[in-house]
This record gives C-alpha cells, structure tokens and sequence, in this order.
C-alpha cells in the first residue's frame, strides 16, 4: 500500500470508527434476503420491508413455500419485486435441495444461488460469516475510487481488483464501510462537501470541486 493511500486508509478509519453494513439482519439467511432486496433501493426501505419479512420467514423452507403473488406484494416497495421474489424463492429453494436449508459459507457455492453475484456473495461472507473474500464494491466505492485516483475503471469488478491490489487484505471488508459512510456524508454526488472532508488533502479531484465550490459560492 502506497503512502497516499496508508493516509487515507487511516483518515477514514479514524473518522468512521464504528462504520458497519446498514442492512439489519440476525442470520445469514435475513442478509442474503436483505442483500437481493438492496438492489437500486435504499438500505432504509429495505430496512421497512424485512422488519415484518424476518418475523414471517424464518428458515429456508419458510421462503421456499411462500406464496409467490403474495411474496411479491410484501416486497413490492422495495422495486424490481417480481425479480427479486423470483430470487429469493428460487435461491430459498436451493438452500433447502442443495445445502440443507443453510446459506453456504464460501464464494464457490453462494454464486450458485438465484440473484447472488459477487458483490452479495461479499457482504454475506465478510458481515454473516466473517471471511474476507473482496471488497464490496457499491455506487459510493465506485464514485469515491474514481474521485480518490484509486482506480481509473468504471466497471465494478475492475475497481475491485483495482482495490485488492493496493489494500492489505485484513482489512477489505472493513475499507469498503468507510468509504461508504464517507460517500454518504461528505463526498456525496452532486455536490461534495470538500471543505470538511478529512483525506482532501490525498484526493486529486480536491481542487476541481473546491473551484465549482467557489463558483457557486
């Protein structure tokens, strides 16, 4: 890991102590749910939709008999709920033919699942299993990285390999929380708030957004 980088890392780290995964959930079955539901939906509403979910579908086989038209209904606010009720049956489904009703525990076998690709394979490792297999790579790291000169790809995979290249691995999980909190609070998208941001001084794109900053100001 490169000094500018080390700066950052420890910048965020001590700005975002306790950043952690905003989905709630108790069990890895709850976050491989929650994980498919997030997809272009707010952490907030999905929030809303699995308080009630989790108090219904308990196990793999409670998911995999639910009724399909009536599933979709519970999970129609979250977007996109006929394919993400096409996912998480199919994938609850699985879980009770394939791995007795238990979320598998590693990369290979979670990839088999209905609707889980890389980046939700990831989050159920690293935050129900806590195995560190990548860096979760959502719409905050892939602005943040570009933004930060760590990586000049726009493709998630790419800015992943990009990432785990420079990154110690212990800490892959933990990085993509900051960055996220930090995307979240200052280095938002439209307009970041540069003046307060704690790395500004490691970040390429700083004088660009504090020359809009002025203009506008």
């Amino acid at each position: 890991m490169n000094k500018r980088l080390g700066r950052i890392v420890e910048l965020l780290k001590k700005e975002y102590p306790h950043a952690r995964i905003a989905l709630n959930y108790k069990t890895p079955l709850d976050l491989l749910a929650a994980t498919i539901l997030s997809a272009q939906c707010t952490d907030k509403k999905v929030n809303q939709v699995t308080e009630e979910l989790y108090k219904k579908y308990k196990t793999a086989r409670d998911y995999a008999k639910a009724n399909r038209a009536k599933f979709e209904q519970e999970v129609r606010s979250t977007g996109f709920f006929r394919n993400k009720t096409k996912s998480i049956l199919g994938a609850a489904k699985m879980l009770v033919d394939k791995y007795h009703g238990q979320v598998p525990d590693n990369m290979e076998e979670l990839l088999t699942l209905p609707g889980v690709a890389r980046k939700t394979a990831t989050v159920i490792l690293f935050n129900a299993f806590h195995k560190i297999e990548g860096v979760t790579v959502d719409t905050h790291v892939i602005r943040l990285s570009g933004r930060l000169g760590l990586s000049q790809n726009l493709d998630p995979k790419k800015i992943e390999q990009d990432l785990m290249a420079e990154l110690p691995r212990p800490i892959w999980g933990k990085f993509a929380y900051w960055m996220i909190e930090h995307g979240r609070k200052v280095c938002i998208a439209k307009k970041p708030l540069c003046p307060g941001c704690v790395v500004s001084r490691y970040c390429p794109s700083y004088p660009h957004f504090m020359k809009i900053f002025y203009m506008v100001k």
